[in-house]
């Protein structure tokens, strides 16, 4: 049984526990947390920091292991309580981003679904499996190459696939990552129990006997297993993984607000609870100058730290006809690495030079179906309607069409899709200002359609769009009722 819920919890708890004067008077007690030498470089960062891309960038890693820090299998009561099977693999379940742009107190976090298919090295698969091939071909070599040693295989392969994970998450989103934290199930349990509990607000009452999940309509905390229970929970809700998702994210968003406006960093015990478990089993790359990474959050609120998702093109993406039951998340590189870019404040990609100018804003067309050449048609149809014309390319398969924009075009947006044949329509943050997004799928049948469409591979989406980057943003600060 997998464990999504083992987000990155403790890791924000360091963050946010940083941001804080009585932090930084403490920090020093976390001198014994685990490093590894996940960037390549290994030598502490240079104090204040300010990378060149404009953010500090924080890969947050949910792994799903059932060993403690010295490779050992947890207790088999521990498992129990945890309602956790005893055997884990080697995905790396959650992966969030935190962006942290130069000379601002505040945090901009992303997550990026696990079964994002995407490009790697050796192929096409889920972005949650870069860590355990990359891990199983190190630990393979050393053998090959004659090591006996045990702990030296088991540390060198982790960093192998920590690497692997690191790059993965860089080549989809085009952030360069200057440090890295992972925590596993049992840490996660540890965090939620020192800090008392995180509040969380459900709309309905829920069961899923798989997870464990157990929970009343309305306003609760959650705790320990509860507690990974409610991240875990995937069955009856409606969009199965991306609802998880924003359970992860209510969950830490939550979790950061209750260590910085309650008394947990004011209650000696509460915050020696917390040490301790951010001691035993989190680890984090051998460059992180904590101390200096300290005094660079100081001030940070518990309102600061805002979480989304990346762009989904199709949440049911059929990837291998082979076997059509295979299901994976869809992603348009561009899209992703156009909506990171923007939670700092990146300059949208420029229309291309020469392109006329009209009187309503630019719409870029892409083609997700098979009709050759449907994007300019449609381009050009909308031209003479008055919109600028954009870019216009290819999109990952998906069946259904969609207009996407940002909530200053939701007028020129439904015209848009008015003018298409009534397209679905989706408001979305990562949509660039001043532009409107078309994404033309497999059974488009509007103003420049050409005969047929394809039939497709790929299964009809829910109507949302991009799922995910629809979704409201998650604030620190607030209720965050949700499903």
């Amino acid at each position: 049984m997998r464990i999504a819920g083992k987000i990155a919890v403790s890791a924000l708890a360091l963050v946010t526990f940083a941001g804080t004067a009585y932090g930084y008077s403490t920090l020093s007690s976390l001198d014994e947390v685990t490093r590894s030498d996940v960037l390549g470089g290994g030598a502490p960062t240079t104090p204040g920091e300010q990378p060149a891309d404009g953010s500090l960038d924080i890969l947050l890693v949910g792994r799903d292991s059932r060993d403690d820090m010295q490779g050992n299998p947890l207790p088999k009561n521990v498992l129990e309580e945890l309602r956790a099977g005893p055997n884990g693999d080697d995905l790396t379940d959650t992966l969030i981003v935190l962006r942290i742009p130069n000379g601002q107190e505040s945090i901009k976090a992303f997550s990026i679904p696990r079964d994002s298919y995407v490009q790697m090295a050796g192929g096409p698969d889920k972005i949650n499996s870069a860590f355990g091939k990359a891990k199983a071909a190190e630990a393979s070599r050393l053998r090959a190459a004659g090591e006996t040693d045990k702990d030296k295989i088991r540390e060198a392969s982790l960093t192998a696939g920590r690497r692997a994970t690191r790059q993965a998450v860089e080549d989809l989103t085009g952030v360069t990552i200057d440090h890295f934290a992972e925590v596993n199930l049992l840490s996660f349990y540890d965090i939620s129990n020192a800090v008392g509990g995180v509040p969380v607000c459900l709309k309905e009452a829920t069961k899923d006997e798989d997870s464990g999940a157990n929970f009343p309509k309305g306003p609760q905390k959650v705790s320990g297993a509860d507690a990974l229970a409610f991240v875990r929970q995937r069955k009856n809700l409606p969009r199965s993984d991306l609802d998880r998702v924003v359970r992860q994210q209510v969950f830490l968003a939550s979790l950061a607000h209750e260590v910085l406006s309650a008394g947990t960093l004011t209650d000696p015990g509460k915050l020696g609870a917390l040490i301790d478990a951010v001691k035993k089993s989190v680890v984090i790359d051998s460059s992180w100058n904590l101390l200096d990474f300290v005094g660079q959050l100081h001030g940070i609120t518990g309102g600061g730290i805002q979480f989304s998702t990346i762009p989904v093109a199709n949440p049911d993406y059929r990837y291998n006809r082979q076997h059509p039951t295979w299901t994976a998340v869809q992603v348009d590189p561009a899209q992703v690495k156009a909506f990171a870019a923007g939670l700092i404040g990146a300059p949208p990609a420029a229309a291309p030079p020469g392109a006329p100018a009209g009187q309503g804003p630019t719409v870029d067309v892409s083609n997700a179906g098979d009709a050759s050449g449907l994007a300019a048609r449609v381009a050009a149809a909308l031209k003479d309607k008055g919109f600028t014309p954009g870019q216009t390319g290819n999109a990952p398969a998906r069946r259904t069409s969609v207009v996407r924009y940002g909530a200053d075009l939701a007028a020129q947006g439904a015209q848009v899709a008015k003018l298409l044949g009534g397209l679905t329509t989706a408001e979305s943050a990562d949509v660039p200002a001043g532009h409107i997004q078309v994404i033309l799928g497999q059974v488009y049948s509007g103003p420049g359609a050409a005969a047929g469409g394809g039939d497709g591979q790929g299964a009809a989406d829910s109507g949302g769009g991009a799922a995910g980057a629809s979704d409201a943003p998650i604030s620190s600060a607030g209720e965050n009722c949700v499903d």
